[in-house]
């Protein structure tokens, strides 16, 4: 079970910002907003209440045990699950240990842009005979992960192999041109639900594929999941994080602080941070309401890892504009530690670290930088872990999944949409030739006052 303290984030303790009151004041709202979320059962909560999608990915076990590799190609809501998921719960040096050290487990890479030194690097790192392809997409037109499949699936070709045996896709139910080529010939495919969206949807096969074949329990994580579901879906604002959260960052939003920071403590939880970040930005920045009101609203995410960033950020939050509420993550059991030799004893500057640990040290300095963002007036929390497991990082996810649609709600915006990305790839497909798109570039061209130096 996840564990949350929220001490620092009321006035109570920072001598500034907002009072638990003057939070609490909208318990009423927030409460009505968990339950819209939860009696309309937005694609992300209906899943867990089947295991239709946990089947249809085991179902492909004992096949991909012919594999020493699986590369997933796709971005946003197709990759940063899927990333999230390998970093939090598999070893740091995974993809470099031998098939013996994995038991047979695959290597993961997940290639998540259209770099060409980053596409041609993890080609380089892979064998092709023992590699298979995930390729994602919902609607088989997402030109980043298209791309990337059509040079993936050239170079397949050309080294003879069988193209049915190497690629799997994970796209739309019943359409799209993924789905339609796999029909044609004969390419495995999992599902994407066609009610959750990409952000949401690292507990479908999008990520539960690439977690399955590296080893993770994927029933574990549902099981985390669905704990958490009832554990978020209680109604009091006293003892339910949903809601506490959610009322936090509504008010503390509504009072000026644009920014949210989630820093954690451990490089294993850094990518979940990643995570966050486009579930966040995506589902609530938004220019209008659902009554059509220009409201543009949204709080903009920032992610930090501790220690690393108390060298480079933490001088901002601490005397910069007071714009910020800061989420800490905190890992109370790490799975291995090191001890601090009791060397230099003569040299006070160095002999108070002897015999310590650096899980102490690195869970101490998140300590301090939260004391002393406090002192400074910056509103922050701290959720804790007690260990890393499926278990907890399902519970993550539709804890953060469930906040941002109590969020959407409260904000009064649709949470599972994305209007504002839709222009800029019009304009790359425009760009880039496609048919039907021909207009954009040239409109936003005649438009455009050029200064270049």
């Amino acid at each position: 079970m996840l564990k949350f303290d929220f001490s620092f984030a009321f006035k109570e303790n920072l001598g500034t910002g907002l009072s638990k009151d003057e939070v609490f004041n909208n318990r009423e709202f927030a409460k009505r907003s968990l339950l819209d979320v939860i009696e309309s059962e937005p694609g992300f909560l209906r899943i867990l209440k089947t295991d239709e999608y946990l089947d249809e990915v085991e179902a492909l076990k004992d096949w991909v045990k012919n594999f020493d590799t699986l590369v997933v190609v796709g971005i946003g809501g197709s990759a940063l699950g899927n990333l999230a998921l390998h970093a939090s719960l598999k070893p740091m040096n995974w993809n470099l240990l031998s098939e013996e050290e994995r038991e047979g487990n695959l290597r993961v890479f997940v290639v998540d842009n259209v770099d060409p030194h980053f596409v041609g690097s993890v080609i380089e790192q892979i064998d092709l005979d023992r590699t298979l392809f995930n390729v994602i997409s919902k609607s088989g037109t997402t030109a980043e992960a298209m791309a990337n499949y059509l040079v993936v699936r050239g170079i397949l070709e050309k080294r003879g192999l069988d193209i049915s045996e190497h690629l799997i896709f994970t796209t739309d139910p019943e359409k799209g041109v993924l789905r339609q080529i796999a029909k044609e010939e004969g390419i495995r495919t999992l599902t994407i639900p066609q009610d959750v969206g990409g952000r949401f949807s690292v507990l479908t096969p999008v990520g539960l594929f690439s977690a399955m074949a590296e080893g993770i329990d994927i029933r574990k994580l549902y099981e985390g999941a669905r704990n958490g579901v009832k554990r978020y879906s209680e109604s009091s604002a006293d003892t339910n994080p949903v809601l506490v959260n959610a009322l936090l960052h509504y008010s503390y939003l509504k009072d000026g602080k644009s920014i949210s920071v989630m820093m954690p403590y451990s490089n294993q939880l850094y990518l979940l941070a990643d995570w966050y970040r486009q579930l966040w930005a995506e589902s609530l920045g938004k220019k209008y309401d659902l009554d059509g009101n220009v409201v543009n609203t949204g709080q903009t995410p920032v992610k930090a890892l501790g220690a690393v960033d108390q060298h480079s950020q933490i001088q901002l939050y601490n005397e910069g504009p007071k714009d910020k509420i800061v989420t800490f993550l905190k890992l109370e059991k790490f799975p291995g530690d090191l001890q601090i030799p009791e060397l230099h004893s003569e040299i006070e500057a160095l002999s108070y670290l002897g015999g310590k640990s650096l899980s102490e040290l690195l869970n101490s300095e998140q300590e301090g930088t939260a004391m002393a963002l406090t002192e400074n007036g910056v509103p922050n929390l701290t959720l804790r872990f007690d260990e890393l497991s499926e278990s907890s990082v399902g519970e993550f996810i539709i804890y953060y999944e469930l906040l941002t649609a109590v969020m959407g709600a409260m904000l009064n915006i649709n949470p599972y949409d994305q209007p504002g990305v839709e222009l800029g790839k019009k304009i790359t497909y425009s760009l880039m030739g496609r048919k039907g798109y021909e207009a954009f570039a040239g409109k936003f061209s005649e438009k455009k006052w050029r200064f270049e130096l």
